[in-house]
């Protein structure tokens, strides 16, 4: 059970964080290789472009785990709290509905790709996979969200009633 709250936790952080040094290292060496040396490798820029996509798609996945991805916030400043729950858990199951789309048609592609990569010979299906994988978990963090938002919403609930048999009045 530690394992699994270990990666529910720390993930996409992880892969990202691995991403990203990787990525910092092949463009460094390649600068390196040619401006010191004189010679460039020719692998070098595919594999960043591979491993930038990837972090793109683990990247959406990571901001819904935190509940940093973009949205425009103005109209929920219109409602309460119970309102505010309400259309953002709307929000995610249109987020939810998008996901599975792209996963979908990902998988398709990713099952159809039997080309190889020009400079490292890698198949392209590994790089079509990223948004399939990214998809995938951020599906995964919109079900924790919602699970979240509808037990926040019976808290909500439970508390005005609780208020109410008190004998308090809704205004």
């Amino acid at each position: 059970m530690k394992i699994i709250n270990w990666l529910d936790e720390h993930f996409e952080e992880y892969i990202l964080i691995i991403l990203s040094v990787f990525t910092v290292t092949v463009i460094f060496l390649q600068v390196v290789m040619r401006y010191i040396f004189g010679n460039s490798l020719a692998w070098s820029e595919e594999i960043a472009r591979y491993a930038f996509i990837w972090m793109i798609y683990i990247g959406v996945s990571y901001a819904v785990k935190k509940n940093k991805h973009l949205k425009v916030d103005a109209l929920t400043m219109l409602f309460g709290d119970k309102g505010k729950l309400i259309i953002d858990i709307l929000a995610n199951i249109l987020f939810f509905v998008f996901a599975a789309v792209i996963a979908y048609f990902s998988f398709d592609i990713v099952g159809r790709i039997t080309r190889e990569s020009a400079a490292l010979q890698i198949p392209m299906s590994w790089v079509y996979a990223a948004p399939l994988a990214g998809m995938i978990l951020t599906i995964i963090r919109l079900i924790q969200n919602m699970i979240s938002q509808i037990n926040s919403m019976k808290n909500i609930n439970r508390d005005k009633n609780s208020g109410n048999a008190k004998g308090e009045v809704d205004s």
